[in-house]
């Protein structure tokens, strides 16, 4: 994962995103119809609705990559609510549906992604709420739905089990972003897994605004990226300088 995408590797990245498809087709394959019904980590979402959502977006994504193969605009998705739409209509269905219809989305998606020439991964192309990206940022945004929704679904597969090139990744970017909002709080991250340091250092930082003092915050970087991104309470994380964690503002 990348953020300029300079130094894309399409082979290296469907073997990551492969990888992570098998897994979640392997925890997907074990619901039962009463497993689906039950509810995700998501507020208001089942099962069924984060494995719906997740074969729409492997759907968006493969539009998407044919929008930057061919050139002819291919939108992600009609719209917003169409694909609120969508997962909603297709959330209740039985759990064979469910992954029969994830299976073949996905396959799907990399049957296109194969198709991609190298030059086709620089295209600039348009997401449904507006963003513009070199197409190589699909691949990136599939792997973080596929790694992210699995620890959702709460069927035993957590953020600690987060591939470490993920993690390290991820954690930059949502820094980065967290950085550039008013609404985010000033803090130290302290990944106490990372890093080489001198001495007894052995923590990599990560700096969120300006502020200063700010609440200093240790912890594993998959725990920390887990509570960013609102996927943990950070309760494995110690806080320094502040009564309290402080409260991340939404962000996936």
């Amino acid at each position: 994962m990348t953020t300029d995408h300079t130094d894309f590797d399409p082979t290296a990245a469907l073997e990551q995103i492969t990888t992570a498809t098998e897994h979640l087709l392997r925890t997907a394959a074990r619901f039962t119809d009463a497993d689906v019904r039950a509810p995700s980590l998501l507020p208001d979402w089942s099962r069924g609705h984060v494995l719906t959502h997740l074969a729409r977006n492997a759907d968006g994504g493969r539009r998407l990559l044919i929008w930057a193969r061919t050139g002819a605009e291919t939108p992600e998705y009609p719209s917003l609510a169409a694909r609120a739409e969508q997962i909603e209509t297709g959330a209740g269905r039985s759990a064979a549906e469910l992954l029969a219809d994830l299976r073949d989305s996905t396959a799907a998606f990399e049957a296109e992604y194969r198709r991609m020439p190298p030059e086709a991964w620089r295209r600039i192309i348009r997401w449904t709420r507006g963003q513009e990206h070199p197409a190589a940022r699909v691949a990136e945004a599939r792997l973080c739905e596929v790694l992210v929704h699995h620890a959702d679904l709460n069927a035993g597969y957590t953020p600690a089990q987060w591939p470490t090139y993920f993690v390290h990744a991820m954690l930059g970017r949502v820094v980065e972003s967290f950085s550039a909002r008013d609404d985010a709080p000033a803090m130290q991250l302290h990944a106490t897994d990372t890093g080489t340091g001198t001495g007894t250092s052995t923590s990599t930082r990560y700096d969120i605004g300006t502020a200063r003092p700010a609440p200093t915050i240790h912890g594993p970087q998959s725990s920390l990226l887990a509570w960013l991104m609102g996927r943990s309470p950070g309760a494995d994380l110690a806080v320094h300088n502040a009564p309290a964690l402080p409260k991340p503002p939404f962000l996936y």
